[in-house]
């Protein structure tokens, strides 16, 4: 006998996962898909997720609930508090009635496009289009005054990729104190683009290819504490490999003391001009300044002024990492830093 196909509860969305799970259970259900939180890291456009992390958890390799960034759980849990009074706005202003969904939803043909919506948003008391809601900081308002930022964006196009709805809104909360709506709507060729690039990451997922080391800062710090290092142990690498690393990384090395030289020589020459201007104009309107408002030169004032700077000395609590080295050596080093050294090139 045939089981029946799942009913589809948006034009091309089922539900794989009820809404109330506990942390672990749903973090397990993320693992066997994409959402729409992941897609800006698929595609290396993520300040806090690399690829190469997304591939490594969807993979099993990493730990199932790891501790998050702690600013980035501030900011988590604020959304999360924040999202009811945002839908309820959201409502009052657009005169939309909104609901919140049944769960994790995935496509119904491609199970590993997942999404879990904020809410969804009703026409004739029946789902149209779905809410997407985010807590911002007031720093990022005139990004947001020009529309739906790139990460958002994404994850709203995923969302109409996995519903098959043809627009959605956004409601973004600025510095706590400026609703802005905006509507996005569905553009078909880009979310076939958006599908088949997420599904090629997907694809290596599954075939256990990983996406390439990339230059971002989520995978230098992703690569800081991924692996447990092994006191001396030696890895025999392909020079075939390691040897075109190497020569390029002189080659930028190189390149940038010559920029610094170069800067530093250009910044002097500014400096100069300026003399003992503070503001430099040009054709009337300001072309630099050099103004005495920089961080104390502690040294030089203790040496002109030893009595204040002796009036203004203070203790400060500082962790003793040379007691704990001596007292605590295994919990020490699983915690330093892992530095990068290449030895210089001998002398011809």
């Amino acid at each position: 006998m045939i089981a029946a196909a799942p009913a589809t509860v948006t034009p091309t969305g089922v539900v794989v996962a009820p809404p109330n799970l506990d942390r672990e259970q749903w973090l397990a259900v993320r693992r066997t898909g994409i959402g729409g939180s992941e897609v800006a890291a698929v595609l290396g456009m993520s300040k806090y997720t690399s690829a190469h992390e997304v591939y490594l958890d969807k993979r099993g390799e990493l730990p199932l609930d790891r501790p998050m960034n702690p600013e980035l759980a501030e900011a988590a849990f604020w959304g999360l508090a924040h999202e009811p009074t945002i839908a309820r706005v959201f409502s009052e202003r657009s005169g939309l009635a909104v609901v919140e969904g049944p769960g994790t939803l995935a496509h119904v043909e491609h199970r590993w496009m997942l999404a879990n919506v904020d809410r969804y948003v009703l026409d004739d008391a029946q789902p149209s289009s779905l809410l997407e809601i985010k807590t911002r900081s007031a720093f990022q308002l005139d990004e947001w005054l020009l529309g739906v930022p790139d990460g958002p964006a994404l994850q709203t196009l995923w969302y109409l990729a996995v519903t098959g709805y043809s627009h959605a809104h956004v409601a973004a909360l600025l510095g706590g104190n400026r609703l802005l709506i905006h509507r996005v709507e569905r553009d078909e060729a880009l979310v076939e683009h958006l599908v088949a690039l997420v599904g090629e990451f997907w694809q290596g997922v599954l075939d256990g290819t990983p996406p390439p080391v990339d230059g971002s800062e989520a995978t230098e710090d992703l690569l800081g504490h991924l692996y447990k290092v092994k006191a001396d142990a030696v890895t025999v690498a392909d020079p075939a490999e390691v040897g075109p690393l190497l020569d390029r990384r002189r080659e930028l090395k190189a390149r940038e003391a010559r920029t610094a030289d170069e800067l530093r020589e250009v910044d002097n020459r500014l400096k100069a001009v300026a003399g003992e201007a503070e503001v430099v104009k040009t054709q009337g309107a300001v072309a630099f300044t050099w103004k005495q408002n920089g961080p104390l030169v502690t040294k030089r004032f203790a040496a002109a002024h030893p009595d204040l700077a002796q009036q203004y000395t203070h203790r400060v609590d500082v962790l003793d990492t040379k007691r704990l080295a001596a007292e605590h050596p295994d919990e020490f080093r699983a915690h330093r830093a892992r530095r990068l050294v290449v030895p210089k090139e001998s002398a011809a």
